[in-house]
């Protein structure tokens, strides 16, 4: 028989033990959705590094875009670079960010090799651009296919920005050295010549001016995207291919696989400020939402650096599975 003194404490003792079994654990959610590209897969990480979740999607995928619905759209292109002559794959893949699970996929038909991806704003539906054939796409998610195909009047159609209002999007002809205005109501697509293998874009907060980087030419091209001509240049370091822009409108952030490095750059004064070293080549450059944070993914080493936007340094750098080959880092704000 237990001893009146002993019941107190094994109370007490079941007590604590039912409480931690009742308390939920903390809910935490994926700061970041990194696209691996060799592994095939989308890696969620916390803000700390960890890594929380790995979803398989198509092989070799290159981009993808965060819907407001807190869906990620991944184009699963099928080769590991494009200067492959292979068919590639034909899919989007969708993620659902809040459960860190894949949820659907689009078949894309006779459009393989999809590439940059985007939504078309003040709607549900997607731009993609292919590579075989070159071209620009335009997706219905709830219908599950492609609506319309457009003409970019070039060769290896890479990223895609459509402007606000969703009447015009910009596709980087990457092999023609130009970009493509295409007016997506009518179809009808002009051509504005830029600096050699134009890659990446971002627009200003205004939307007035598009800057481009040329990859080749180690320059960003300013298109004034109302008169749809390129009005200056801005020089780089070696091989810029990804752009983001401070919300102020003022700088601009760009990865440098040859160097390799990220760099910065005035735009008031169109001269490269700064550059951070890196340990290997960036392919990849994206930033949070509001612009004290950049990412960098080194492919070959399975890292993404943090950057400090503000202090023009790495803040620290994250480590992804091995052979997992990290392409974009997709901030997850508000998810």
């Amino acid at each position: 028989m237990m001893p009146d003194f002993a019941r107190p404490t094994l109370v007490a003792f079941a007590l604590i033990v039912s409480l931690q079994v009742a308390t939920p654990l903390p809910d935490v959610r994926p700061y970041l959705a990194v696209i691996e590209k060799q592994a095939g897969a989308v890696g969620f990480f916390a803000e700390d590094g960890k890594l929380l979740g790995e979803v398989k999607v198509g092989s070799f995928p290159h981009e993808a875009v965060l819907a407001p619905d807190g869906r990620l759209y991944v184009s699963d292109n099928g080769v590991l670079w494009m200067t492959e002559d292979k068919p590639g794959g034909n899919t989007i893949s969708v993620l659902d960010v809040r459960s860190m699970k894949k949820v659907d996929e689009i078949d894309l038909g006779r459009f393989h090799r999809p590439h940059g991806i985007a939504v078309l704003p003040g709607t549900n539906r997607l731009l993609a651009t292919t590579e075989r054939p070159a071209g620009l796409i335009l997706i219905d998610p709830s219908q599950r296919k492609v609506i319309r195909d457009y003409d970019v009047r070039g060769k290896s159609p890479h990223m895609v920005i459509p402007l606000p209002g969703g009447e015009w999007a910009f596709v980087s002809d990457t092999d023609s050295d130009c970009v493509a205005a295409i007016q997506l109501r009518t179809g009808s697509t002009r051509l504005i010549p830029t600096g050699a293998r134009p890659q990446g874009a971002v627009l200003s907060p205004d939307a007035g001016r598009l800057y481009v980087v040329n990859t080749t030419g180690n320059q960003i091209s300013i298109i004034d995207t109302r008169q749809q001509s390129v009005i200056g240049t801005i020089p780089t370091g070696k091989g810029p291919g990804r752009i983001a822009i401070t919300p102020d409108g003022k700088t601009l952030i760009y990865n440098l696989q040859f160097e390799p490095a990220v760099g910065f750059a005035d735009i008031a004064s169109r001269k490269q400020t700064a550059m951070v070293a890196l340990s290997g080549r960036p392919l990849s450059l994206t930033m949070t939402r509001d612009g004290r944070r950049a990412f960098a993914g080194i492919q070959d080493q399975d890292k993404v650096v943090f950057l400090s936007v503000r202090e023009r340094k790495i803040e620290r750098v994250m480590e992804t599975p091995k052979g997992s080959g990290p392409d974009p880092a997709i901030p997850l704000e508000n998810q």
